[in-house]
């Protein structure tokens, strides 16, 4: 498998290019936006045809969630944090995955790692929450703590999933998504 890094990064690039990180996220059938904000933490509203800036209650949680997700995935992460707290519903384990990823993407580990245990707490069989989990504790060296995630996610059936593989890749190779 000592190719596994480089297919692995190769799938995470392809992935990022293309927004199929969906991969067990929970995300439906709801998709950001086409259109492009050029100034960042902006998004698209389709009534207006207008890039605008979110406010509570302009956007549903879907739509909100959704453009978040984008937002950290292109390395906004400040953006997807401020667009996340404006949805209503502040338990959904989608919205406090990824309140945990833009955190710990932004060295916040401690604050990241609360909110992933919130979203395990609501849904324990959500495995992105567990990967990107099992990353921070890579990211600050607590190899048992990464390996009992990746556990879980194999002992829940998730052995062959993108959130099992990114995991496995991170503890082998320290390299976190």
């Amino acid at each position: 498998m000592k190719f596994l890094p480089l297919v692995t990064a190769t799938m995470v690039s392809l992935s990022v290019a293309s927004g199929a990180f969906a991969a067990g996220d929970g995300g439906g059938s709801s998709k950001a936006s086409k259109k492009k904000c050029e100034k960042k933490g902006l998004v698209y509203d389709k009534k207006t045809k207008k890039c605008v800036e979110a406010s509570r209650g302009m956007f549903d949680d879907d739509f909100i969630y959704v453009n978040a997700r984008a937002m950290a995935y292109d390395g906004q992460f400040q953006h997807a944090i401020n667009l996340l707290q404006l949805a209503e519903n502040q338990d959904d384990p989608r919205v406090l995955n990824y309140l945990g990823f833009a955190n710990r993407k932004l060295g916040r580990t401690a604050i990241a790692m609360e909110y992933y245990a919130r979203a395990l707490a609501i849904d324990p069989d959500y495995i992105l929450a567990r990967s990107y989990m099992g990353q921070g504790l890579v990211a600050d060296g607590d190899m048992a703590g990464a390996k009992a995630q990746l556990a879980e996610i194999r002992d829940r059936g998730h052995a062959d999933s993108w959130a099992y593989v990114m995991l496995e890749n991170a503890i082998q190779t320290t390299v976190t998504y």
